[in-house]
């Protein structure tokens, strides 16, 4: 693939390849705030919050984004930090363990032969586990920061769970930055052993190594943000809104604010831009989830509409 002025890519054979991807809720939170968390809920009592993964059917095999938590830790929850259990209300459920639903699809878990993780926040990476002999793609720094449990000044290292990764045999680590341009961001392309439609979009801020994850599924663009962002209004309006539980919560994790916020808003500005054609959503806001998902049922695709909200 080559890339255009106009921030897509143009490809270097006639023909178009496309690449099925589903939608997958990889673990279920129910903080304590309602609406004052995700925006939508009818009281203060619990919210409800997605673990957004995504399955990709390639030529190169089954790809995941991000696992969501896995069957290790719904065994044993309590190995995840006490702070984090009772502040997200983490709901364990086997069933939605990325393995089970790549079963319930009618997959080989075999088959998932790569997994590309955003971070490696302990519900983002629990299913690594479940999957030992998949290569795991994720930035260098990510790796990097998680080892010394470099997780910021509130949270230090118990967002970091290495018993998620520490039986991870295939690692394949890429640069913050430095790549082709896409879209205003620097793009790091690629990835070793995927289509050359899957790359790796830098978005430092929420940690040290963050990074989304943009795929050309053939019907346009699809951008996983992870935890660029965590509500739906921080990049579909021109002016910036999020529930306060969440806004605080974003701002506990954050370990720099300003490259945090200043990705947001490179996001806000593609969202709003009308001839981008890219559907961008985060990991967690449940009304995005919702909204992919019915198309998935409705029409087979997840890129008819430009934008989400």
């Amino acid at each position: 693939m080559i890339a255009t002025g106009d921030g897509g890519l143009r490809k270097a054979s006639p023909l178009k390849r496309i690449m099925r991807v589903h939608h997958l809720n990889c673990g279920t939170c129910c903080p304590l705030g309602g609406r004052l968390f995700d925006g939508t809920s009818n009281n203060l009592s619990r919210a409800h919050i997605v673990c957004h993964c995504l399955l990709i059917e390639t030529s190169n095999g089954l790809v995941l984004v991000d696992t969501g938590f896995g069957t290790r830790d719904v065994q044993n929850p309590h190995r995840i930090s006490t702070m984090f259990r009772l502040l997200n209300g983490i709901q364990f459920r086997d069933e939605e363990t990325a393995i089970a639903q790549v079963r319930a699809l009618g997959f080989d878990p075999q088959d998932v032969r790569h997994i590309i993780v955003t971070h490696l926040d302990f519900d983002h990476a629990g299913g690594l586990e479940d999957f030992p002999n998949a290569k795991v793609h994720l930035t260098l720094r990510e790796k990097e920061a998680a080892d010394i449990g470099a997780g910021g000044l509130v949270v230090g290292k118990r967002r970091y769970l290495p018993e998620q990764w520490d039986e991870v045999q295939k690692w394949h680590f890429y640069p913050m930055g430095g790549g082709e341009r896409w879209h205003g961001f620097d793009a790091v392309r690629g990835l070793e052993g995927l289509p050359p439609e899957i790359l790796l979009i830098p978005l430092q801020g929420h940690t040290w190594g963050h990074a989304g994850v943009a795929i050309d599924t053939g019907n346009g663009w699809l951008l996983h943000a992870g935890d660029a962002y965590f509500f739906r209004d921080e990049i579909c309006r021109r002016r910036r809104t999020c529930p306060p539980g969440m806004r605080g919560y974003q701002r506990m994790m954050e370990v720099d604010r300003s490259s945090r916020l200043a990705n947001q808003a490179k996001l806000r500005s593609l969202s709003l831009d009308e001839l981008s054609k890219v559907k961008i959503f985060c990991a967690h806001d449940a009304v995005e989830f919702s909204r992919l998902t019915t198309l998935m049922r409705t029409d087979g695709s997840t890129n008819s509409p430009q934008h989400l909200a």
